[in-house]
């Protein structure tokens, strides 16, 4: 069986984390390395994780998404990385569902897969599942979600790029973990993404039962952004929905071949080619 490197960073949010911790202890059918990132950890987040014995990195001030999971990844052991933020809650069977889903595309060689996120508030984001389980740690229904959950099971779904992300540790190296340049994070998703389609990746699949609640923008909320779209275009010379789009085919229903294949020169991208140009010298 495959092992699994799980990274999550984290920020002073140990209601949350010691949620996902409960989760991951009921709700996985195998045994993984989990390696936490501590940004700070002046709400005893760090005495808890020595307190369970749980791996983990630390940092005295918040260094942002990326270097937190660059830090933890360094330590990874297993077959493959997964990247989890700290406020997901992992549904019964997970493990064995993104199991099924390596020995289906392990053939193409390299590849990201994500799992299906559960949030309780619609956000217009076709390839997530709503159900309100809870807004918080202390209001969330964890016995209600380990018996509803499983039935939310949706298709596979094309154009992986977030949390939680998984690729296999030789692929991780290689395209050097997450980019520090757009650190906090606004942005690191799809540049990972990108970093991966240049590498040769071309199976972006969101496994549609392999499921987690996600109470989103814990963090995110309570930091400064960087310009991630902004940097995204200056990097790669294209807009994120552009990439989103014509390449990742973001959350449209996975065929029998998962392989995404070059985007077509039509009309709408080679405008959209265009537009990012001139946005990109313009401004």
């Amino acid at each position: 069986m495959p092992t699994f490197s799980l990274l999550v960073p984290t920020w002073n949010n140990l209601a949350h984390l010691r949620l996902f911790v409960e989760s991951l202890r009921r709700h996985s059918v195998r045994e993984h390395q989990l390696v936490v990132h501590v940004n700070e950890g002046r709400d005893g987040t760090r005495e808890w994780l020595r307190a369970e014995g749980i791996e983990h990195t630390a940092s005295d001030v918040n260094v942002g998404i990326c270097h937190a999971v660059n830090l933890a990844g360094a330590r990874a052991r297993g077959d493959y990385v997964l990247y989890f933020n700290d406020d997901m809650v992992v549904a019964p069977g997970w493990d064995t569902a993104l199991e099924r889903a390596i020995a289906r595309v392990a053939r193409h060689g390299a590849f990201m897969l994500s799992g299906t996120m559960i949030e309780p508030v619609a956000s217009g984001n076709a390839c997530v599942v709503i159900r309100d389980f809870g807004r918080d740690p202390a209001r969330f229904d964890l016995e209600r979600f380990a018996h509803e959950a499983p039935a939310l099971a949706r298709p596979d779904w094309l154009g992986a790029t977030w949390p939680p992300t998984l690729v296999s540790r030789e692929l991780w190296h290689q395209v050097g973990g997450y980019s520090v340049e757009f650190s906090p994070g606004m942005g690191s998703d799809n540049d990972f993404s990108m970093k991966l389609w240049h590498a040769g990746c071309r199976v972006f699949l969101g496994v549609g039962d392999s499921l987690v609640y996600h109470f989103s923008e814990t963090s995110t909320k309570r930091i400064r952004k960087n310009d991630g779209r902004r940097q995204f275009l200056m990097k790669w010379g294209l807009v994120q929905s552009v990439f989103d789009r014509y390449y990742l085919r973001r959350s449209l229903p996975a065929g029998a071949d998962v392989v995404l294949p070059e985007p077509a020169p039509t009309l709408g991208l080679r405008w959209h080619r265009l537009r990012s140009a001139l946005k990109r010298r313009f401004g």
